[in-house]
């Protein structure tokens, strides 16, 4: 007479982080909690047998399928014995419905990327590959009255963390698979987690190398300094971006923007946002004509219709003495002369950030540099850190500005003052800053241009030896 299957045990209330993740490595004193799948959980070790040998409390659920193993399947289940004889159901009957620890996991844990089994042990590992699919952050043992060598290795293979054979099983030898299965599991789980952080780690090493190129300066009398600093209190990426040309005419043209959000996809859209500012720029296109192609850009490439961008650009004339001035949602740029305090340049008649408004227009103000001076343009991080630690007041423009004067007043000038700028500003927040910073300067200083003239080598009477490549004389402002 068949004996009658037990009652389910209840189910707790899930957790919110799966116990296969974030289970004490070296707690062998822990509860455990297995779930058995097998048509008779009657016919097993019971839950005081495995108590007993394990020295520790081990909570057993019985499942007689899959459907019902699906709805069991929690994340506080720490392991799944699973019976290979069991058949895997059909499509529809909801046994492939999963909780918050069925997730789907990347390669290295399980998931889509799982070893398919050898075509000719598919069906007899059919059950496994189903468990395995739909409770990948799990360990599962395999339970079979075969002791078939070959199948063994085919199933650890392809994700199981072992192979049991039920003649040969008593509660020490199953209590001790359990607790070895499960640490196994862990130290997986662990090993891919940090394989995914390097990776990350190295495309957005590639990413901010794309957001941050060098300057091409060469020939310009102007100096250049940059600093960009990641906020890595999410250790997400950010969208900040800019760069610097001179085109053959001399003008030097240079701009500095910043996609809303962070993570790789406004990284990748900064990337796309640079390079389209420096092929348009070379190709002769400024002020409008060129934001207006940017948003064409930033329209097609975007993830969401909510996606902008922010932009500040200008164009400094080939004498250093004047600049157009366009501004696209972002912050003015900060202008400091010789002899006089650093301000803000004019922004009323700024535009609206790229991607907000379809037929948007950016005017062009002509700005007065004068003969020495030093322009700063930043992202908004650099404005939006508190000023003291728990404060919600934040530094702000005006702040800013009190700021690089303090700085300026001390003599500091070029990277020095963007270091010194930057390290004040995250000093004042209290530690780093949640949203990227980025910052560069230009400046333009006659005494610098004279002694570069006087040092530049005097034409001496004409020679027959090959002249220098232009490139060799060519200088590369500072980084």
């Amino acid at each position: 007479m068949p004996v009658p299957a037990p009652v389910p045990v209840p189910v707790p209330p899930q957790r919110d982080v799966p116990a296969a993740e974030t289970g004490p490595a070296a707690g062998h004193a822990a509860d455990l909690t297995v779930l058995v799948i097998e048509d008779d959980p009657a016919s097993g070790i019971t839950g005081p047998e495995l108590s007993a040998a394990a020295g520790t409390r081990v909570r057993i659920r019985t499942a007689r399928n899959l459907t019902e193993a699906g709805r069991l399947l929690t994340d506080d289940v720490d392991c799944i014995l699973l019976d290979l004889a069991l058949p895997v159901p059909t499509a529809g009957t909801g046994a492939g419905t999963t909780t918050g620890a069925g997730a789907p996991f990347a390669s290295g844990g399980g998931g889509d990327h799982r070893p398919e089994p050898a075509p000719h042990r598919a069906e007899e590992l059919a059950v496994l590959t189903h468990v395995l699919r739909i409770a990948p952050l799990h360990a599962v043992l395999v339970l079979t009255a075969r002791d078939d060598t070959e199948l063994a290795a085919e199933a650890v293979r392809v994700g199981a963390q072992d192979y049991l054979f039920r003649g040969e099983l008593d509660a020490r030898v199953l209590s001790r698979a359990i607790r070895y299965a499960v640490e196994r599991k862990r130290a997986d789980i662990a090993q891919h987690q940090l394989t995914e952080s390097g990776l990350r780690a190295q495309e957005n090493a590639r990413l901010e190398r794309g957001l941050l190129p060098t300057p091409l300066l060469e020939g310009s009398d102007l100096s250049f300094a940059a600093r960009y600093r990641p906020g890595r209190s999410r250790a997400l990426l950010g969208g900040d971006f800019y760069d610097t040309v001179r085109t053959p005419d001399g003008t030097v043209h240079a701009m500095i923007g910043d996609v809303c959000g962070h993570g790789p996809d406004e990284a990748a859209l900064g990337v796309e946002l640079r390079i389209a500012w420096r092929a348009l720029t070379l190709a002769g296109l400024c002020g409008d004509r060129l934001l207006s192609t940017l948003q064409q850009v930033l329209e097609h490439e975007r993830q969401s219709e909510e996606v902008f961008a922010t932009l500040c650009t200008v164009d400094i004339a080939p004498d250093g003495r004047r600049a157009g001035l366009c501004l696209a949602g972002h912050p003015a740029p900060l202008l400091a002369r010789h002899g006089r305090p650093a301000r803000l340049l004019p922004y009323e008649d700024g535009g609206p950030a790229l991607g907000l408004l379809p037929h948007a227009r950016w005017p062009r103000r002509q700005v007065e540099l004068g003969g020495e001076w030093s322009l700063m343009m930043y992202t908004d991080g650099l404005i939006e850190g508190r000023v003291g630690a728990g404060s919600s007041q934040r530094l702000g423009q005006d702040g800013m500005v009190a700021m690089v004067n303090s700085r300026l007043e001390q003599g500091l000038a070029g990277e020095e003052l963007l270091e010194a700028a930057v390290t004040e500003v995250r000093e004042l927040n209290g530690g780093e800053l949640t949203d990227d910073v980025a910052v560069l300067l230009l400046g333009r200083d006659p005494e610098r241009i004279r002694r570069r003239g006087r040092s530049a080598p005097r034409p001496g009477p004409a020679s027959t030896a090959p002249a220098a490549p232009a490139s060799a004389s060519a200088q590369r402002p500072p980084l």
